[in-house]
């Protein structure tokens, strides 16, 4: 979660102390949705994974998911995904971001990944007017409907803020909300080892992982992540494939 460079390190970290109760749940008081829940509610026009089929029924799913990107970190990242055959999905920030590095969001969507939205410029959705939420939810999806040919059905709110102000305005947009349930806090440190420890002891199966590639410290900690998660028998999936033969649906939120 970052406008660029240090100015959002430095944003980031003094949000961190009072964001901590937030960042834990994923959501301020909103009614959540589980994967598990979805997956007892199948619908009929998911897509097979492009990473292989995989049923979350029957397998121990995890999702790994990244906010904030592209950045100069992706390309590296995405080297790493495909060379371990991981899916990820890719919450994308518009201004500096999108508009930046087009072609890391084509490679994202060509490489299998799903790619959805972390708004243009990362404003607190709940502090907003409806017509500014609209801006900020439009734009991103905009952008990455040019450049991948497929307009997002994920979005996930800036620090996990929401109300049913964002809600209707996503169920209008065709837009679900994502949260995660596994956080690293990889803005607070550049400690790759640290990162790691603290995904390894929050995962479990149905998990929805939340780092930032844009950071220093933590595409450097994904080998290590996926390894150790691989070894404990947990399958990577995007976001759409933890919840099939399910489907999000707009205005709702998950986590």
């Amino acid at each position: 979660m970052k406008k660029t460079g240090t100015a959002f390190r430095t944003a980031g970290t003094l949000a961190a102390t009072a964001a901590l109760t937030l960042t834990l749940s994923g959501c301020s008081g909103a009614d959540t949705t589980a994967p598990s829940a979805v997956r007892a509610r199948p619908a009929t026009d998911v897509q097979a994974a492009r990473f292989g089929a995989v049923d979350c029924r029957e397998a121990k799913c995890i999702a790994l998911t990244f906010d904030a990107g592209p950045s100069e970190h992706s390309a590296r990242l995405l080297d790493i995904l495909k060379e371990k055959q991981v899916p990820a999905t890719f919450f994308l920030l518009g201004e500096r971001h999108i508009e930046k590095y087009p072609e890391l969001v084509r490679r994202m969507a060509d490489e299998g990944h799903e790619v959805a939205s972390h708004t243009w410029d990362h404003k607190i959705l709940t502090r907003l007017e409806p017509e500014e939420i609209r801006e900020e939810l439009e734009r991103p999806n905009e952008e990455i409907e040019r450049l991948t040919g497929r307009r997002p059905t994920l979005m996930r709110p800036p620090q996990g803020r929401t109300d049913e102000t964002v809600h209707a305005l996503c169920r209008e947009l065709g837009l679900a909300e994502v949260l995660w349930s596994v956080t690293a806090k990889d803005y607070t440190t550049t400690d790759s080892d640290l990162i790691t420890r603290r995904v390894l002891a929050q995962s479990s199966r149905d998990g929805i992982i939340l780092l930032h590639d844009l950071y220093d410290g933590t595409v450097p900690a994904v080998p290590g992540i996926v390894d150790a998660l691989k070894e404990r028998g947990y399958v990577f999936v995007t976001v759409p494939q933890l919840l099939a033969p399910g489907k999000a649906e707009p205005g709702e939120v998950y986590r």
